[in-house]
C-alpha cells in the first residue's frame, strides 16, 4: 500500500519561499507530482518529476519560481521549492505518486494520471 504524507506547509508573506516534502512509503518506481487546491477552485497540477529525476514538468505559472526535486535513498522523498510566492497560490497542496516510474510523454498532467495521494498541506501567503 501506498502512504504519502505532506510536511512544510504554513504561512508566509508574499514573495517569501517555503519548501514542501512529501515522504512516500512505496514499494517501485513511481513517479510524484504536487497539485493544489485553491479555495472554490478546481485542484490544478503544479509540477511533476519521473522516478531517476531526469524528468520534470512545470505548470507555466511557477516555471522559474518553483523547483521539484526528490532522494529516492531517503525513503522516496519529494520536493517542492517554492520561492516568490504570491497570495493567490495560498491553497492546499498535495502530493501524489504515479503507477509509472515516468511521467508521460506529452499532453497535460493531470489528476487521473496519478494514483495516490496525499492529505495535503496548507500554505498561505499573506500579502
Amino acid at each position: 500500500q501506498v502512504q504519502l504524507a505532506e510536511f512544510g506547509g504554513g504561512l508566509v508573506q508574499a514573495g517569501g519561499s517555503v519548501r514542501l516534502a512529501c515522504a512516500a512509503q512505496l514499494r517501485g518506481a513511481y513517479a510524484m507530482g504536487w497539485f493544489r487546491q485553491a479555495p472554490g477552485k478546481d485542484r490544478e497540477f503544479v509540477a511533476a518529476i519521473d522516478f531517476d529525476g531526469r524528468r520534470t514538468a512545470y505548470t507555466d505559472s511557477v516555471k522559474g519560481r518553483f523547483t521539484i526535486s526528490r532522494d529516492n535513498a531517503a525513503k522516496n522523498t519529494v520536493y517542492l521549492q517554492m520561492n516568490n510566492l504570491n497570495p493567490e497560490e495560498t491553497a492546499v497542496y498535495y502530493c501524489a505518486a504515479r503507477s509509472y516510474s515516468q511521467l508521460p510523454p506529452s499532453g497535460p498532467m493531470t489528476e487521473v494520471l496519478f494514483s495516490y495521494w496525499g492529505r495535503g498541506t496548507q500554505v498561505t501567503v499573506s500579502s
